[in-house]
C-alpha cells in the first residue's frame, strides 16, 4: 500500500528550540484528550527528537490522530510504523482496523480486528469488533464462532466492570438477549464516563407565566443525516408558543439545505464541535435547558457521556440508538408500546417513556421525492418481468441465517430476484459467491449502487415487495421502502431492534405484514410473491397507509404531551417512572 509521506515524521537535526520526544508526547497527547486531532499530528509533525522515529507511542499516536483527522491513508503509513516496532500492540491494529474501515477496505479492517482479538482473548471489546468487522467483511466462516466468543466474555466480566468499552452497536446485528446488551452497554457507559463525579439531578423549577419548556437535542447528526431526516419536521411542526428548542451540535456542518432546515426550526443552534465533555454540559446547563433528549446512544461521534455532569432537570434518550444507554445519569427511554414494551422495563437502565404509536418520527417532504417518476426497470439493471425483492440494508446487516431464508424464498419463486444496496465491488461478489453456494445463479442477485438520498427514494418504487432484515430491522430503510410504497416483510423478535420495523408497519395499518418465525417469514414471502393481484392491494394499502406514518404535526403533539409528563413529575419533586402510551394524544397538559 502507498504510504503518503507525510506519516512520515522528517528526520531533521534537532535545534534547541524543538521540543524533545517526551515534552511533545505530553503536548500530543493534551491535544487528544480534547479532541484537537489535527493540533495533534502537528504537534508530533514538529518533534524532531530523532528517537520519535524508533518509538512506537510516537507513531501510534501520529497514526490515531491522523486518522482522527480525516487523514486515513496517512494514518496507515505511522500505524504499520507502530506494529513493525511492536508487533503486539493491540491499540495500533485497533487504531488501523479504524483507518482500513474509513478506506472503505472491511476485509483489511476485519484481519486487524482478528489481531486484536488473537491478543485480548477475554476483552468484550475485542471479540464485539472482531464479530462486527467480520460480518462487515461478508467473512461468516466464524460467524457462529465469533458470537460464542462474544458472549463468553460477555458473561465472564464482572456486572460492576468499568475497564473497557464493550460496543454495544456490535450486538445490534447479532442475534443476542435484551441482558446481555444491557450489561454491555452499562460497561461501556461506566468506562465513556470515567473520571465524571455524576453530579445530582437539577432542580426542575416552575416556569414563570408565559415562560416556554426549553428542550435540547444533542447530537452530531444535525446535517444530511438519516437521524436529521427523521426529526426535521417534528421540529418545525411544534407548538412553538409553549416549546423552545435548543439543538446542540457536536457534528460537522456540511452546509447542506438539511443543515438549514435544522436552523430555521429551533430558536438556537448552538456549535459544540471540539469541546470537551465537561463544557459541553457546561453550555447546556448555561442555557437553562429543561429537558435534554440525546440523540446518538452508543453509536459514532456520541458524546452522551457528556450528561453524566446532570446539566439539565430531566435526561431522555430517543432515536439513535435501538437499546438501552446503560447509563445511569439518562433519566428515560424514549419509545413505544412495540419497541419497548412495559414487560421489558428490566432490560433497560432508564425509564421507559412510551409514545402512542411508533417511536419514530418522518418527514413528510420525503414523499415529494417517492412520489417523483421512478427510473424504468431497464434503467436500473432490473429484469422487466421478474418479480424484484429488495434490500436496501448496508450488507453488515445481512447474516446467514437471513441469507438463508432469501436463498429459500428465490429457490421456490424461479421468477424472483433480489435487489440488494450495493456494498462495493468486492462484497458484491461475495455475496453472489454465497448465493452460488446455496444453488442461486449469481446474476439473480442485482445491485443497487449508492446514490444520492432523493435518487435513491425515486428507484425504490420498482421493487414488488421488500424484504426486511433481521436481527436488526430496517429503521429509515423501513420507512422510506413505504414511503415509495413498497411493501416491507418484516420478522418481529424479543429485542428493540428487531421490533422496530413490526412498530412502522403497525403505525401504517400493515399488521398482515409482520412475521413471528424464520418459517413465516418465509412461507410469506412466497405467497406473496405467487399473487400479483395482492401485492398490487398491499401497495394501495402502504400508499395509505403511510400518511399516519409521516404524520409530523400529530407526532409533534404526542411527543411535546410526553415531554410534559416527563417534567411535571421532575416539578413536583418526583423521580423518574415509566410512562405508559396514551390511548390518544388529543388533550395536551397544559405548561406550568
Amino acid at each position: 500500500m502507498k504510504v503518503s509521506k507525510a506519516a512520515r515524521p522528517a528526520a531533521k537535526p534537532a535545534s534547541n528550540s524543538a521540543p524533545d520526544l517526551a515534552s511533545s508526547l505530553r503536548l500530543a497527547m493534551a491535544a487528544m484528550q480534547q479532541e484537537r486531532y489535527a493540533e495533534c499530528a502537528q504537534l508530533l509533525h514538529a518533534c524532531r527528537d530523532p528517537q520519535a522515529l524508533q518509538s512506537n507511542p510516537f507513531h501510534r499516536l501520529l497514526g490515531e490522530a491522523l486518522r482522527r483527522s480525516g487523514q486515513a491513508q496517512e494514518a496507515v503509513g505511522a500505524l504499520m510504523q507502530a506494529l513493525a516496532l511492536r508487533a503486539d500492540d493491540e491499540q495500533a491494529f485497533l487504531q488501523l482496523a479504524f483507518a482500513f474501515q474509513d478506506l472503505q477496505m472491511p476485509q483489511e479492517a476485519a484481519e486487524c480486528f482478528r489481531a486484536v482479538a488473537a491478543l485480548q482473548p477475554n476483552s468484550v471489546m475485542a471479540q464485539a469488533y472482531l464479530a462486527h468487522g467480520d460480518q462487515q467483511a461478508l467473512r461468516w466462516q466464524d460467524f457462529e464462532a465469533n458470537q460464542q466468543s462474544l458472549l463468553r466474555a460477555i458473561h465472564a466480566k464482572p456486572a460492576d466492570a468499568s475497564d473497557e468499552f464493550g460496543v454495544p452497536f456490535a450486538l445490534i446485528g447479532l442475534p443476542h438477549q435484551p441482558a446481555d446488551l444491557l450489561k454491555v452497554a452499562r460497561l461501556s457507559s461506566r468506562y465513556l464516563s470515567r473520571g465524571i463525579s455524576t453530579l445530582p439531578p437539577r432542580q426542575a423549577k416552575p416556569l414563570a407565566t408565559g415562560q416556554r419548556l426549553r428542550i435540547g437535542y444533542l447530537s452530531a447528526d444535525f446535517h444530511d443525516h438519516a437521524t436529521a431526516a427523521l426529526l426535521v419536521e417534528v421540529l418545525e411542526a411544534r407548538d412553538r408558543q409553549r416549546f423552545e428548542v435548543l439543538l446542540f451540535s457536536h457534528g460537522p456542518d456540511d452546509g447542506s439545505a438539511m443543515r438549514q432546515r435544522l436552523r430555521n426550526a429551533c430558536e438556537r443552534f448552538i456549535d459544540l464541535a471540539g469541546l470537551s465533555l465537561a463544557a459541553i454540559a457546561q453550555r447546556i446547563r448555561a442555557e437553562d435547558v429543561d429537558i435534554i433528549i440525546d440523540l446518538k446512544g452508543h453509536t459514532a461521534q456520541s458524546r452522551f457521556t457528556a450528561l453524566a455532569y446532570r446539566p439539565a432537570p430531566v435526561q431522555a434518550s430517543w432515536l439513535g440508538f435501538p437499546g438501552s444507554s446503560g447509563a445511569d445519569f439518562i433519566d428515560y427511554i424514549i419509545g413505544d408500546p412495540h419497541v419497548t414494551p412495559l414487560d421489558q422495563a428490566s432490560a433497560y437502565s432508564e425509564k421507559i417513556a412510551q409514545l402512542p404509536r411508533c417511536y419514530q418520527p418522518n418527514d413528510s417532504q420525503r414523499l415529494k421525492g417517492c412520489d417523483a417518476a421512478a427510473p424504468s426497470r431497464a434503467a436500473l439493471g432490473l429484469p422487466e418481468q421478474a418479480l424484484v425483492l429488495l434490500s436496501a440494508h448496508p450488507i453488515y446487516k445481512i447474516t446467514p441465517a437471513l441469507f438463508d431464508a432469501w436463498m429459500s424464498i428465490l429457490q421456490r419463486l424461479p421468477a424472483a430476484v433480489l435487489w440488494q444496496l450495493s456494498g462495493g465491488d468486492a462484497l458484491d461478489a461475495q455475496l453472489q459467491r454465497e448465493a452460488m453456494r446455496r444453488g442461486i445463479a449469481a446474476e439473480r442477485l442485482i445491485f443497487a449502487p449508492r446514490l444520492p438520498m432523493r435518487e435513491h427514494l425515486q428507484r425504490l418504487s420498482a421493487a414488488d415487495l421488500a424484504l426486511d432484515s433481521w436481527p436488526c430491522n430496517g429503521h429509515t430503510t423501513t420507512s422510506d421502502v413505504l414511503a415509495a410504497g413498497v411493501p416491507v416483510l418484516s420478522l418481529q423478535g424479543e429485542t428493540f431492534t428487531q421490533r422496530v420495523a413490526a412498530s412502522i408497519l403497525y403505525t401504517a395499518g400493515l399488521d398482515e405484514l409482520v412475521c413471528r418465525s424464520a418459517q413465516d417469514y418465509i412461507d410469506r414471502a412466497c405467497a406473496l410473491g405467487e399473487q400479483p393481484k395482492k401485492l398490487q392491494e398491499l401497495r394501495a394499502q402502504v400508499l395509505k397507509g403511510r400518511q399516519a406514518l409521516f404524520d409530523a404535526p400529530r407526532f409533534a403533539r404526542e411527543l411535546e404531551d410526553l415531554l410534559l409528563r416527563m417534567w411535571q413529575r421532575a416539578k413536583a419533586g418526583l423521580a423518574p417512572a415509566a410512562l405508559p402510551a396514551k390511548q390518544t394524544a388529543e388533550q395536551t397538559p397544559e405548561v406550568s
